[in-house]
């Protein structure tokens, strides 16, 4: 007798459930992430608003128009006698002791005519000269011109204010094509070597090896001398200075008095500071 077989019925695996369970972690993950982000950047703008009420609760306090006594009754200290420290008081009107950099005063540029100045700019005004010796001009020579062009090789530096009176010096950008061959004493302050214009070399009025983007030549020489964009902006301070006096003896400057002479204190100044190391530089 031949057993008979019993055939189990196939297993059928489901697997939607599955997918729809992974796809709901994913959903979950995103929103989380959405959620994480939208609470970074509210963190966010809550710090940036707290930094302005504390912006406008400095202003408040420091202004002289808005005296502490003013403040709502609040917020004022009940007085005591005997003595009491200003840092308590402080503490006890705005609950926390403030930054003292947050404190600071508010610092605007003021100015002020000068009588002596402006009454030697007058004089010089009514009958403009470029004569040095006179006593508007002799004093920018001496506080501004001669400081601003005090190079290590004066020499060169005595040139160039010749150059600049006589307005006869270029300042031009360095170019990369070839350039004529000159004498040794020209390669030996900076100037072209027969092949193309190298960006580092020796600065002709300081001496030392910096990044030229500039070179000056006088009149129609053909000599070039390579300048760093330092002693650049010291030699072009000045000859902003000679161009707008230039242009008053002229007549060519049609202001006020103080408008003119306001102008050139802007020049002295610009003058000042790239004597002084200042100066800017064109990328």
């Amino acid at each position: 007798m031949v057993p008979s077989l019993s055939v189990s019925p196939s297993v059928h695996l489901d697997v939607r459930p599955s997918v729809e369970a992974h796809k709901m972690v994913r959903e979950a993950n995103v929103k989380q992430a959405n959620a994480e982000k939208q609470l970074k950047e509210a963190l966010g703008k809550i710090d940036v608003l707290q930094a302005e009420v504390q912006a406008l609760k400095t202003l408040v306090l420091s202004s002289p128009t808005s005296p502490v006594a003013e403040l709502p009754p609040a917020a004022k200290a009940p007085f005591r006698k005997g003595h009491s420290r200003n840092k308590s008081t402080s503490s006890a009107m705005l609950g926390s002791q403030p930054d003292p950099a947050a404190t600071q005063p508010i610092v605007r540029e003021c100015r002020e005519v000068d009588s002596q100045l402006f009454a030697e700019f007058k004089a010089w005004k009514e009958a403009p000269t470029l004569d040095r010796r006179c006593s508007f001009l002799e004093r920018v020579y001496r506080e501004d011109i001669h400081p601003c062009l005090a190079f290590n090789k004066s020499e060169l530096g005595s040139a160039i204010l010749d150059a600049v009176e006589q307005n006869t010096l270029s300042v031009e950008p360095v170019g990369f094509q070839p350039l004529p061959v000159v004498k040794a004493s020209a390669v030996e302050c900076g100037g072209p070597n027969g092949r193309r214009a190298a960006l580092v070399t020796k600065c002709a009025l300081s001496g030392q090896t910096k990044t030229c983007k500039h070179r000056i030549k006088f009149g129609d020489s053909s000599n070039y001398y390579y300048v760093s964009p330092f002693c650049r902006y010291r030699i072009t301070a000045v000859c902003n200075f000679f161009t707008y006096i230039r242009y008053i003896h002229q007549g060519l400057v049609k202001q006020q008095d103080e408008q003119m002479f306001w102008e050139v204190m802007q020049l002295r100044r610009e003058m000042s500071y790239a004597k002084l190391g200042y100066y800017k530089d064109q990328l």
